[in-house]
């Protein structure tokens, strides 16, 4: 009866579209093409299937075409009803998976097909289909999640098919009730047979979904755990009495079961961390986090590296530990085989002191020295000590790193455990895989303030320099800066290997300096010391002058003069020619030598330093300036009054030089300058004498505006995509200039033009993105009052009907009448910029190579502030023939040192035609964007075909920005030998 129903509803549907009434007169109208309905095609194709592979193939059609939201209901009622008539279990199975992607249309509500969607599941014979019906109802449930009755009725359902013999009908059935389950009510109906008693109380779902955690089938036992981890998740507390249950899965034969219940001890750790429970097969008690982290500790010793993997990642986030069970970790005493572990650096010192290995002749001379009683052992001990002594020399270099961030995350909130997992991670600098290494390195730099490096171990931490990986070599020089050193001979030593360095990798030579920088400001007093022999200097004779042309030799003075700048006694060991060279690289190396008192040079080094700590100390100073001259000119009502652009002129020629002289206020300067030579060039354009003469006598003037206008619009793409930190309000002033500068455009272009009718499109895509600001900038419009844009959207009935001519007049007096419109101060923003180490452009020696191959050129540089570098930053070189190439780096070129930071190093390849002599090509970062990735681009719909009815979108804009300065090296191209 309800298929014929249905059917009959939908013969109406598709009947009413085409039906026609011939003997009335019907008014003529425009046509308007609809589209057919989706549930009247889908029925239509689902009758012509003879078999259920055809049906089957119609279906898989139609899962490929997005369906709308007001069809979604006609189409799920189609698909029942086909449901009800077939006989195939693959074609219901099907069906039941449209069913549940049909659910989650965006627009479209499922409860009206909830209760049908139930009803199938009471009389389905197949356990496949059954499990797919019960995942379209968790589909609908978690679309729904507002709908109390929904959710209890299907809970009940979930309990009701829990008894089911297959495993993925139970499966679904715990992860409804994970997802859809509350424990604050018990459920009103029980449908376990198993567990179901007279007279006994209500359950609740967790003692339901507890029941299976001990099921016959390990793929029921993890759905369980999962879904009682799905409970926590949507911020419900589990009961403290899952705990011991929890405890026994860590012991299951299967990987899955395991892992899930790692993470199921861990959350309970973390709900119940002063919790007494107590210790099996005695009578002592201990706190939760405790008998869970030994608990963990133990499953690092698992027989599956991902159990391991995981459980060495939690570790390191129990942080309310006991710091007894804690220093257990590293004790290497107490093992798994219950013997004690001595490392290579124990055997091999026994070694030495014996003079021998074990011959025979005295009777058990190499048996354990220790014997420990198995009986007195507890199972916390013996799963907590040398938990991380496992993980660290694990087989899997995954366990291994995971065991690595462990350590680290601890030792961050324990200085006491920072100090005895120093040699561990030390010695982890000498793994065979380098990205254990590198994460090894990375942890000693963030415990590096609880730390103090002994001489033995730098000098374990110094043999990483001569490996051949860069990444390695420079966070080996990052770590250094920050290490706490103990004797002047580690200061020696690091100095020693940091020059063999340099030798050996040149470029490593910036890394290194900023290395040595740091080392000597740390370290003052144990450089003092060492001063003499550095600088190779003699109380009564001459030394010979260094080279200064040395990277070594300024190395070292990189760490002298940073060290003298805390040991004022320091400079009375200095040379003559010493002072000299102080003042050259104090002028050419100025952010890696510091200012100094010097001696005989008070007043020049006096009044540096008085400039520097004013400069450093007025940040505050500087802001309030910034706001000052600010608002200096948001009085200005308009540019064309007297004194206005002079006004605007003196305070962007202050803004720029307060751009150079405070750092952190750069970009906030910066920004405001830029927009204030967009609104003075503006107005320059559109000055009286201008526009009251003829085309043809001011033909200069006329194309100083056009060069204006294009200078606008480029400085207002840097002023959208150069700079982050902004806020809406300040695109939308962004966007407010450019739209002023179109409209200028558009009244030029109509000028020089005049009498050639220009297409009616470019007024009407002017007219759309006047539409188009109002609909994206509509909460920041009170902001725009007696603005350009403001007086155009009271126009637009008008700008709507007039000619092409009458609208140029009209955007030319609203340009001129407009007001200028004031710029509020962003709070922190950040402008991005490249710098390019590598090439240096000094060299006057040219890259030679064959005309038709390739030489590669090795480009490194530091981005600051750039966003999503991966897909904006690309490399240009452009050669003295004209030609330019734009190259895009590899992901995996980028670099993250920082916040805020990015690292390029990459290598481009260079080709070309013969040349006659070496001329230089220029090598630049530019900063790619495009309109349609801005912040203000909207995601286009799911369910949509087309864009009929939608607004048509500004078209996409495509450029270029340059990020850096260029450099240029020398190349020469010669012809091959013959």
């Amino acid at each position: 009866m309800m298929a014929a129903h249905l059917k009959k509803r939908v013969y109406e549907e598709f009947s009413r579209v085409v039906q026609q009434h011939p003997l009335e007169e019907v008014p003529a109208k425009k046509l308007r093409l609809t589209k057919p309905s989706k549930s009247a095609a889908l029925h239509l194709d689902l009758c012509k299937a003879t078999n259920p592979t055809d049906a089957l193939q119609y279906l898989l059609q139609f899962a490929r075409k997005p369906v709308e939201a007001e069809s979604v209901e006609g189409v799920a009622r189609i698909l029942l009803e086909h449901y009800y008539k077939e006989t195939d279990t693959s074609v219901r199975l099907k069906i039941a998976s449209l069913l549940g992607l049909l659910s989650k249309t965006q627009g479209f509500s499922p409860d009206c097909i909830v209760d049908d969607a139930i009803s199938t599941l009471n009389n389905e014979k197949s356990h496949q289909v059954l499990a797919q019906l019960l995942d379209t109802l968790l589909v609908i449930g978690t679309q729904l999640p507002d709908s109390v009755a929904i959710s209890q009725r299907l809970i009940e359902v979930a309990c009701k098919h829990l008894s089911d013999t297959y495993f993925g009908v139970r499966n679904k059935c715990l992860q409804l009730l994970g997802c859809l389950g509350t424990v604050d009510k018990p459920l009103t109906k029980d449908s376990d047979a198993t567990s179901a008693t007279t007279g006994a109380p209500s359950r609740d779902v967790q003692s339901v979904i507890s029941d299976y955690f001990a099921d016959q089938d390990p793929r029921v036992r993890t759905a369980a755990i999962k879904a009682m981890l799905q409970l926590h998740d949507r911020g419900m507390k589990l009961q403290q009495t899952v705990y011991n249950q929890a405890c026994k899965l860590l012991n299951d034969d299967y990987e899955q079961v395991r892992s899930a219940a790692v993470q199921m001890v861990w959350v309970l750790s973390q709900l119940y961390p002063e919790s007494i429970v107590p210790i099996p097969s005695s009578n002592e008690e201990i706190r939760l986090v405790d008998d869970s982290f030994g608990k963990i500790c133990h499953m690092v010793s698992d027989g599956s590296w991902v159990v391991r993997v995981q459980a060495a990642k939690l570790l390191g986030s129990m942080l309310q530990v006991s710091p007894h069970f804690l220093e257990q970790t590293l004790d290497k005493k107490l093992m798994s085989d219950l013997r004690r572990k001595r490392t290579a650096h124990e055997r091999a010192k026994e070694l030495y002191t014996s003079g021998e290995f074990s011959s025979g002749r005295r009777w058990a001379d190499d048996a354990p020295r220790e014997k420990v009683d198995t009986s007195g052992v507890n199972l916390i001990d013996s799963g907590a000590c040398g938990a991380f002594v496992h993980g660290l020399e694990d087989e899997m270099y995954e366990v291994r790193i995971a065991a690595v961030e462990a350590l680290c995350s601890l030792a961050q909130s324990s200085p006491s455990f920072a100090e005895k997992c120093l040699d561990f991670l030390v010695d982890m600098f000498n793994d065979e895989i380098e990205e254990v290494r590198l994460q090894s390195i990375h942890a000693l730099r963030q415990i590096s303030t609880h730390i103090t490096l002994r001489e033995d171990q730098l000098d374990t931490v110094l043999a990483v320099l001569e490996d051949s990986s860069r990444d390695i070599r420079e966070a080996l020089h990052e770590l250094l800066c920050f290490t706490n050193a103990s004797t002047k001979e580690c200061i020696q030593l690091a100095l020693l290997e940091l020059l063999k360095n340099l030798t050996k990798y040149p470029t490593d030579r910036n890394s290194v300096w900023k290395c040595l920088k740091f080392l000597g400001m740390r370290h003052p007093n144990l450089v003092l010391p060492l001063v003499p022999e550095l600088l190779s200097t003699h109380p009564y004779f001459d030394t010979p002058e260094p080279d200064m042309d040395d990277p070594a030799y300024i190395a070292v003075l990189v760490l002298v003069f940073n060290a003298a700048k805390s040991c004022p006694t320091m400079s009375a060991l200095f040379s003559d020619h010493t002072f000299r060279h102080y003042a050259y690289l104090r002028d050419s190396l100025s952010h890696l030598v510091p200012q100094l008192r010097l001696p005989g040079k008070k007043l020049t080094s006096g009044v540096g330093s008085e400039a520097c700590g004013l400069g450093s100390g007025s940040v505050e100073s500087a802001r309030l300036f910034l706001q000052d001259s600010l608002a200096r000119v948001s009085m200005l009502q308009s540019l064309e009054a007297p004194g206005a652009q002079d006004l605007l002129d003196f305070t962007i020629r202050d803004l720029q030089r307060l751009g150079e002289l405070q750092t952190e206020l750069a970009g906030s300067a910066d920004f405001c300058a830029t927009y204030m030579r967009c609104q003075l060039l503006l107005t320059k354009a559109l000055q009286e004498k201008l526009w009251n003469m003829a085309v043809p006598l001011c033909l200069k003037q006329n194309a100083m505006a056009s060069a204006a206008v294009k200078q606008i619009l480029e400085e207002t793409y840097k002023l959208e995509f150069l700079y982050s930190g902004l806020e809406m309000r300040q695109v939308a002033t962004i966007h407010h200039v450019r739209l002023q500068a179109k409209a200028l455009q558009l009244v030029l272009t109509a000028r020089t033009k005049r009498g050639v009718d220009p297409h009616i499109t470019v007024y009407e895509k002017f007219i759309q993105e006047v539409e188009s600001f109002q609909r994206l900038f509509m909460s920041d419009m009170p902001h725009f009052q007696d603005s350009f844009v403001e007086k155009l959207l009271e126009l637009m009935p008008r700008l709507m009907a007039c000619k092409p001519l009458d609208l140029v007049k009209i955007l030319h007096t609203t340009l001129r009448q407009s007001g200028f419109l004031a710029l509020k101060i962003p709070e922190q923003i950040h402008r991005a910029s490249a710098t390019i180490i590598e090439p240096t452009g000094e060299s006057d020696n040219p890259l030679r190579f064959t005309t038709g191959l390739v030489v590669a050129l090795d480009i490194d540089a530091t981005l600051e502030h750039v966003q999503d570098p991966q897909n904006t930053v690309k490399v240009q070189v452009l050669y003295p023939d004209g030609q330019a190439h734009i190259i895009h780096p590899k992901p995996g070129d980028f670099r993250h040192p920082g916040p805020g930071r990015v690292r390029l190093i990459t290598q481009v390849y260079l080709s070309h035609t013969a040349w006659t002599e070496p001329c230089q090509i220029e090598v630049r970062l530019l900063l790619a964007y495009s309109s349609s990735t801005s912040k203000l681009s909207s995601p286009k719909p799911v369910w949509t075909e087309g864009t009929e009815g939608l607004p048509q979108a500004e078209s996409s804009i495509e450029g270029t920005i340059p990020l850096s300065k260029p450099v240029k090296v020398f190349i020469m191209p010669k012809l091959a030998r013959r």
